[in-house]
């Protein structure tokens, strides 16, 4: 007699998902090829253009850009009226002595005086300015009838435009003293700082 053969029934394993590669690999299919998968890359982050980078404002770079001299006290001085007698000279030729643009020009220049200081001679700066504003205005005050009336055209003008002067004087020692406090302030901040080195020092 013929003996059927019997089969095993063999069970099916479920097919695996393909497998994808972190950085556009190949993967397993289901039949065990490979496919190969595709990883689209990550759109860039549009830059922005306001910024810079490290994240300063283009305010603060320009600023660091602009240069940062310590002038003495004598030389501040020597600045801030040369500066003034050269702007009122270029007033007087290019728009016959205004004595509006002179007092608008002597505000940027009080600001600068007092910024290059040194800090030694802070103080110099609202003492500068003034001084620097009277001998400036010899050119625009238009005097005639020699040294009397050119005399008298400056004390003029300078009565005339008291404001620019007081302006200028207010702006350089306002600028003075925030540099003061500051000053004081580090130096308050050093001494603190070497107060706790000198206490964590070991004692022998």
């Amino acid at each position: 007699m013929e003996q059927h053969r019997t089969r095993t029934p063999q069970r099916r394993q479920p097919a695996q998902a393909p497998s994808a590669a972190p950085s556009g690999g190949l993967g397993e299919g289901p039949a065990g090829g490979p496919v190969s998968v595709v990883v689209a890359p990550a759109p860039a982050a549009a830059p922005n253009r306001g910024s810079r980078p490290g994240g300063v404002p283009p305010v603060v770079l320009a600023l660091r850009r602009f240069p940062d001299p310590r002038l003495t006290g004598i030389g501040a001085g020597l600045f801030a009226v040369l500066t003034m007698f050269l702007l009122a000279c270029a007033d007087q030729l290019l728009l016959g002595g205004s004595e509006i643009v002179y007092g608008v020009l002597f505000l940027p220049v009080s600001a600068l005086t007092a910024l290059w200081v040194r800090p030694a001679d802070l103080v110099t700066a609202p003492i500068i300015v003034p001084i620097a504003f009277a001998v400036g205005v010899i050119p625009v005050a238009g005097g005639t009838g020699g040294f009397g009336g050119q005399a008298m055209a400056v004390v003029t003008a300078l009565a005339v435009h008291a404001g620019w002067l007081y302006g200028g004087t207010l702006v350089a020692g306002l600028i003075a003293s925030v540099r003061k406090i500051r000053q004081m302030r580090e130096r308050q901040r050093h001494l603190v700082r070497a107060d706790r080195a000198a206490a964590r020092r070991p004692r022998v």
